[in-house]
């Protein structure tokens, strides 16, 4: 066990003397301690280049599986040695999910567990599981996140929208490469997927602007900031109400490659669905029918 903390250690720190500090004993003991392991396994971990070492194709490989038994024998050391976390969840919601999909059907898992202790934090950014104790996340993406389960619930799909003010300078798709173009800040390729099913060149625009969130994108483009990647059905509630224009038409993104299209998807680390309140969370929100939602202003 000692061999593998200090290799987990190297590992995260990059040097034997940043990860003595953190284990609180010599660089000369972790170096022993990797020299054993290197014996045991036969295989060579690290490269030593001068006062540098660089990790080896072997050792890259052994880390993820490292990793993933230290985070399960931590989860399995806070579940039995503290009852109050056995019924608790701590849920990480992208808030628009949260607050158009989730909110109004939590009540059902409510009833499916009743003895759940649920909590829930909103952020668009998703967590750090261990260092912030979050068991699932249901984060907006493309389905993309190394070393962790993940399944689509929804898809996300945009439309192309502004401001009436802004909607008659735009006649044709290559119109919109002139315009100040709006995303969120974790999609930052988003407008280059459209661009690209438009047949046009991405980085042929005039300008762009990130927002951390989709409300406040949203907002931006009622007030006319630029044009903006609005959800679907937002959209068609904005520019019914006449706050938004779809000047290309309401189905100009329709038949793009489903890969380019975000969606919502549930995130969790493969052992925490060992534990019974996760597990059955996980098989409740995938059996759910996420296409409808609820409306919002």
């Amino acid at each position: 066990m000692n061999a593998l903390r200090a290799f987990w250690a190297v590992m995260r720190q990059g040097s034997f003397r940043s990860a003595a500090d953190e284990l609180l004993v010599t660089p000369q003991a972790v170096s022993q301690q990797i020299k054993l392991l290197e014996d045991i396994l036969h295989v060579p971990l690290f490269e030593r280049k001068a006062r540098v070492i660089e990790p080896t194709e072997q050792a890259i490989v052994l880390s993820h599986f490292i990793e993933a038994g230290f985070d399960e024998f931590t989860e399995g050391i806070r579940r039995v040695t503290n009852s109050t976390y056995r019924n608790r969840i701590n849920i990480n919601v992208s808030p628009y999910f949260a607050t158009r999909y989730l909110m109004e059907r939590l009540e059902r898992f409510r009833e499916l567990m009743p003895g759940a202790d649920i909590r829930m934090t909103t952020m668009v950014s998703i967590r750090d599981f261990a260092a912030d104790e979050v068991d699932v996340c249901i984060q907006w993406g493309f389905g993309a996140w190394k070393d962790y389960d993940s399944q689509l619930l929804v898809r996300d799909p945009k439309i192309i929208c502004c401001a009436p003010e802004l909607a008659e300078r735009i006649r044709e798709p290559k119109d919109l490469t002139t315009l100040t173009l709006l995303h969120p800040v974790m999609a930052r390729n988003l407008w280059g997927k459209v661009l690209r099913h438009l047949e046009l060149e991405p980085t042929e625009i005039a300008g762009e602007i990130e927002f951390q969130d989709a409300a406040t994108m949203r907002r931006g483009a009622v007030s006319g900031l630029g044009i903006g990647l609005v959800s679907r059905m937002d959209a068609l509630s904005d520019i019914k109400a006449g706050r938004l224009v779809a000047p290309l038409g309401t189905d100009m993104l329709d038949g793009m490659d489903e890969r380019d299209v975000p969606g919502f998807y549930l995130v969790v680390p493969r052992a925490h669905k060992r534990v019974k309140i996760i597990s059955t969370f996980c098989d409740w929100i995938c059996a759910e029918d996420w296409s409808t939602r609820r409306e919002l202003d």
